[in-house]
C-alpha cells in the first residue's frame, strides 16, 4: 500500500464522507458547508448551511440529506434551498452527528448524548430512525456516542461505531427498519472509532483519532492493516473508479474552540487492495 498523499487541504474539520457520482461528498463541519471533491482535487461548494453540518446521505430520488448538528434537524437540499425533513430535538439529548440512509430511504441519525466539548460526563444515547415522511422512532438506546455507521450489502446488518465504547456494535435490521439482536462486532480498544466504511470482504476501515491511524478490522476484532495519515484522522471512506481509493479526513484538533481561525483540515488518500461495499 502506498503512503497517503494530500488530495485537498485548507479545510477546517471534515466529516461525513460519501462517494457518489465520481466525487467525494463531505461536510466541513465548523465551516458549515458541504462540498464535493474529485480525484484531481477540484472542490465544489454544494451547500452553505446556517449550522454545523455532519452526516450526509441521499434520498431515493438522489436529493442530498444532511445533519444540522446544533439545531438537531435532518435537512434536505433541493437546488439552493434546504428544508427540514425532521426535528430530532425531542429525542436527541445533544448535538446530532453522523447518519446513514438505507436502501428504502430511512435515515438513522446518531447524537452526542452529552456536551462533549463542555466536559460533561459521558452518557449513553439514542439512535433515531427517520422515515422519508419525517416520522421518528428510537431504534437503539444506551449507545456510547454512536458515530460512523455501515450497512452490509444484503441490507440485513447495521454496524455502528460506539466512539466511547471503543467498539463496533452490530444489529439485525428488520423489514420495518427496526434494530434487534445487539452484539459486539469487534472490541477495538485502545483505538476509538469515529467514521467507518465497509469493504467487499466484510472488513471495516475505522478512523481512530486517539491513535492517529486508520485500521482495517475483521469481525471479532482482528486488525489486518494499520495506516498512518499525517495527523489525527476522524473519518474514512472507500471510493474512486475501482472503489479502492481510501479517503482519510484529518485535522490537528476536533474542538470548535481550538479550531477557530485554523485550517488544518485535509483529505488524504491512498490505494488499498479491497474495494468498498455496502452503505454509505
Amino acid at each position: 500500500m502506498a503512503d497517503f498523499t494530500v488530495l485537498l487541504d485548507g479545510l477546517i474539520f471534515c466529516e461525513g464522507p460519501r462517494w457518489k457520482d465520481g466525487k467525494l461528498w463531505f461536510s466541513d463541519m465548523h465551516d458549515q458547508k458541504i462540498f464535493t471533491v474529485d480525484l484531481e482535487g477540484n472542490k465544489t461548494l454544494v451547500h452553505e448551511a446556517d449550522d454545523d453540518t455532519s452526516g450526509l446521505g441521499f434520498t431515493s430520488d438522489g436529493s442530498l440529506l444532511y445533519v444540522s448538528m446544533q439545531k438537531r434537524k435532518l435537512m434536505r437540499v433541493d437546488g439552493e434551498t434546504a428544508t427540514t425533513v425532521a426535528d430530532l430535538s425531542g429525542l436527541a439529548p445533544f448535538h446530532c452527528n453522523d447518519m446513514i440512509v438505507d436502501s428504502k430511504g430511512r435515515s438513522y441519525v446518531g447524537n452526542f448524548g452529552f456536551d462533549l466539548h463542555g466536559g460533561a460526563e459521558h452518557t449513553g444515547t439514542n439512535l433515531i430512525m427517520v422515515g422519508e415522511d419525517g416520522s421518528l422512532k428510537v431504534v437503539a438506546s444506551d449507545l456510547l456516542f454512536p458515530n460512523g455507521t455501515v450497512i452490509t450489502p444484503d441490507g440485513k446488518t447495521m454496524i455502528v461505531a460506539e466512539t466511547f465504547g471503543a467498539c463496533l456494535t452490530a444489529f439485525d435490521i428488520g423489514a420495518d427498519g427496526s434494530l434487534s439482536n445487539r452484539r459486539v462486532w469487534a472490541d477495538i480498544a485502545p483505538s476509538v472509532p469515529d467514521g467507518i466504511c465497509l469493504d467487499e470482504e466484510g472488513a471495516i476501515w475505522v478512523a481512530s483519532p486517539s491513535t492517529r491511524d486508520v485500521i482495517r478490522v475483521k469481525e471479532g476484532g482482528e486488525v489486518s492493516h494499520r495506516l498512518k495519515p499525517s495527523t489525527n484522522v476522524f473519518a474514512c471512506m472507500l471510493g474512486g473508479d475501482d472503489g479502492k481509493t481510501l479517503f482519510a479526513l484529518t485535522a490537528d484538533e476536533s474542538s470548535p474552540h481550538v479550531l477557530q481561525g485554523k485550517r488544518t483540515g485535509k483529505i488524504e488518500i491512498t490505494h488499498v487492495d479491497v474495494a468498498g461495499a455496502g452503505r454509505p
